[in-house]
């Protein structure tokens, strides 16, 4: 019984600490856990802001193979969770990014005008999280990195605390102040919070 049983459902897998003890002895299998650990919620963290499943897909591969490399990785004092999101988020909002700047070469060149209805909706809904992201470009790098890992991360207050080595009030009021920040952020760029 010395050798840990992989188990296949994400809530019996070991916790961080638990796997940072497995790399000691075993990294190939340390990966495999971490992978199999966060991987559906990497890419549902990727999906969530780029709004394309293939563009997910191909983030969350690139974040666990900069995991690989990371030397410090599997180090004690490391905060795994927090550096997938964080490596997770800056990805693709330079995706976003990025879009943006493609965006120009198109209005050279528009689509044609029978558009369906539902595609009407995603332009919409993509075009409503590019102003959202570029709003959150706005904040200064604290409300930003605790935006990100609260809602585009699904982080708990005290995971978030952890993660940044805060307070627990802290988290909350950086939390509520950067809330403010992004609607005041909004508002002033024309676009009405939901």
């Amino acid at each position: 019984m010395g050798k840990l049983k992989l188990l296949s459902t994400h809530h019996a897998l070991p916790e961080d600490d638990e796997i940072k003890r497995i790399a000691e002895t075993d990294p190939a299998q340390a990966i495999d856990l971490v992978v199999r650990r966060y991987r559906d919620r990497i890419y549902n963290h990727a999906a969530y802001i780029l709004k394309d499943h293939a563009e997910a897909v191909d983030v969350t591969q690139e974040v666990f193979i900069k995991a690989m490399r990371e030397r410090r990785f599997f180090d004690p004092g490391f905060k795994m969770k927090a550096w997938l999101f964080r490596v997770t988020s800056n990805m693709c909002f330079n995706m976003v990014r990025d879009r943006k700047r493609r965006r120009g070469l198109l209005e050279k060149h528009p689509p044609p005008r029978s558009i369906a209805a539902n595609q009407v909706e995603v332009v919409y809904a993509d075009e409503r999280q590019q102003q959202i992201g570029e709003a959150i470009q706005t904040l200064t790098e604290n409300h930003r990195e605790i935006l990100e890992l609260r809602y585009y991360g699904d982080l708990s207050y005290a995971e978030i605390a952890d993660a940044l080595g805060i307070k627990l009030g802290t988290v909350m009021s950086r939390l509520s102040r950067a809330r403010n920040k992004l609607t005041e952020a909004l508002e002033g760029s024309g676009v009405v919070p939901e």
